[in-house]
C-alpha cells in the first residue's frame, strides 16, 4: 500500500505506526484532532518525532466533522485506511459518554463511506480487548461472542466490528479489526498504568491498585502491535468459503471481514508489572488498594492463534523488556 490515511496520527499507537509505514515508505496522511483529553503537549511533542519524514502530512482534523471527511477522501486517494482515532478509556465513559458517540461512532461512520465512495482496498481498525465485557472463557478467542460488554467504550468498540461488516456485506468493503490488548511503551498516554505509576512513585505519592491488586493483564508492547498492524495492512481479507448461518464464527464471514486479537498471550499480575516498574525506577511504590472500578474486568488475555496463522506472527517482547525502553524514555522525556 503506497498511500494511507492514518487517523490518531498524533496518539500513541498512530505516532509509532506513522513512523513506522513512512521508514518502510510508504506516503502517509495522518489526521488528528488534538483532543484535550490529555495534554496535547504529548501529542504536539510526538508529531515533532513524525515531521523530521518526508512522507508525512499531518492535517488537524475531526472525523466526526462530516463535511471535512468528505473533502479529505475527495482531495485524497487512499489505498488503506487504518483508523486508531478513538475517544479512550473505560472508566471516562462513565463521565463523558458522548465524546465515545461522537468519536467513535460518527467518526466511524464517516470513515467508513470515505472508503465506500473513494474506492480504498483495506480498512482497518482498532477494536479493543474490553469487547470481550462479561466474558470469563481465558484466553480470549476472537470465535467467541462478544455480546455482554461492561462499559460503553467497550459497547462503542464492538459497534465498530458490526458497522464494519455491514459495509464489508453491502459494498464488499475490505475490513479488518484488531482488538489490542493492554499496550504500553514509551510515548504513552499519561492517563494510562505506566505512567500514572512511573509518576506517582518518583513523587513518592501513592499508586492506585484495583480489585486490591488481584488484577491480570495481556501486557502487549507498542512495537509488537504496529508490526501486527503493519501486516494486517498488507493482507486484504477474503471471504470465509467455510462461513455458515447455521453456526455462524464472529472472527470471518461470508463477506471479507475478518477480527483478530492482538496481545502477548500472556497475562501477568498487575502487581508483579509493579514490581518490575519499580526495578527499573529504583524506589518502591507506596501502594493504595481499592476495589474494582464500574466498567473494568479482571483479566484480559489473548488468543492468537489467528494472528499466527494468518500472518506467522506472535508478539514476543517480554514485560520485563517492554518495562526496561518505557522507563529509559520515561525518564528521557520528563526529565
Amino acid at each position: 500500500m503506497k498511500k494511507i490515511l492514518v487517523t490518531g496520527a498524533a496518539g500513541f499507537i498512530g505516532a509509532h505506526l506513522v513512523q513506522r509505514l513512512t521508514a518502510a515508505g510508504a506516503e502517509v496522511v495522518g489526521v488528528d484532532n488534538m483532543t484535550d483529553y490529555y495534554d496535547p503537549q504529548l501529542k504536539k511533542d510526538r508529531l515533532v518525532q513524525l515531521a523530521a519524514g518526508e512522507r508525512f502530512r499531518h492535517i488537524h482534523l475531526n472525523i466526526a466533522d462530516r463535511a471535512a471527511m468528505e473533502k479529505l477522501f475527495q482531495d485524497h486517494r487512499f489505498e488503506a485506511v487504518v483508523n486508531l482515532a478513538a475517544q479512550p478509556g473505560v472508566r471516562y465513559s462513565l463521565i463523558n459518554p458522548h465524546s465515545y458517540v461522537d468519536t467513535n461512532i460518527v467518526g466511524f461512520v464517516n470513515l467508513l463511506e470515505g472508503c465506500r465512495y473513494s474506492g480504498v482496498k483495506h480498512f482497518v481498525y482498532a477494536s479493543s480487548s474490553s469487547v470481550y465485557g462479561a466474558n470469563t472463557k481465558h484466553p480470549y478467542s476472537v470465535h467467541d461472542n462478544v455480546d455482554h460488554p461492561v462499559s460503553l467504550y467497550a459497547a462503542s468498540k464492538k459497534s465498530n466490528e458490526l458497522m464494519a461488516h455491514t459495509y464489508s456485506h453491502l459494498f464488499g468493503l475490505p475490513t479488518t479489526g484488531l482488538r489490542f490488548f493492554t499496550v504500553y511503551g514509551p510515548w504513552g498516554r499519561p492517563d494510562m498504568a505506566p505512567v500514572l505509576f512511573a509518576r506517582a512513585i518518583l513523587a513518592g505519592e501513592p499508586i492506585s491498585v484495583f480489585n486490591d491488586g488481584n488484577m491480570e493483564r495481556d501486557f502487549t508492547y507498542i512495537d509488537d502491535i504496529v508490526e501486527g498492524v503493519v501486516r494486517v495492512i498488507g493482507k486484504i481479507p477474503e471471504p470465509n468459503p467455510e462461513w455458515s448461518g447455521d453456526d455462524p464464527d464472529p472472527a470471518s464471514s461470508y463477506c471479507p471481514y475478518r477480527l483478530y486479537n492482538i496481545g502477548n498471550n500472556q497475562k501477568e499480575k498487575l502487581l508483579h508489572f509493579i514490581e518490575i516498574l519499580e526495578e527499573h525506577l529504583g524506589k518502591k511504590a507506596v501502594k493504595n488498594f481499592l476495589p474494582m472500578q464500574p466498567g473494568d474486568v479482571p483479566v484480559t488475555y489473548a488468543n492468537v492463534d489467528e494472528l499466527i496463522r494468518d500472518f506467522n506472527y506472535k508478539p514476543a517482547t517480554s514485560l520485563e523488556e517492554g518495562v526496561r525502553r518505557f522507563v529509559v524514555w520515561y525518564r528521557d522525556y520528563y526529565r
